[in-house]
């Protein structure tokens, strides 16, 4: 598990999101990116986390924000939690929990 301190160079990444397309946090560099991680998808927190986030896109956007939230869930389970919540935020998959070891989660 990595030891992230404040300040450094977010470990760069590729993943699916919840339909067929993937994101690359390289392809955000000219903008900020919040990153979050959540352990699972349509839990009472997680849910909770990724309304709020999404209720604030306009906010986010506004400020020139991209919010990208990751989980290990499959890409058909985002996709569903996706949907029974209206979410309006990138969903991405680490299955392996690869990035959130780089992130130190």
């Amino acid at each position: 598990m990595s030891d992230l301190q404040e300040g450094a160079m977010a470990p760069d990444f590729t993943l699916p999101t919840d339909g067929e397309s993937v994101v690359w946090l390289s392809d955000l560099k000219s903008c900020k990116v919040v990153v979050y991680f959540y352990p699972k998808a349509d839990t009472p927190g997680c849910t909770t986390e990724a309304l709020d986030f999404t209720a604030l896109k306009s906010q986010f956007e506004a400020a020139g924000t991209t919010v990208i939230a990751i989980s290990p869930d499959a890409c058909d389970k985002r996709a569903k939690f996706r949907a029974k919540h209206n979410l309006d935020v990138v969903l991405a998959s680490d299955e392996d929990h690869s990035i959130a070891e780089s992130y130190g989660v």
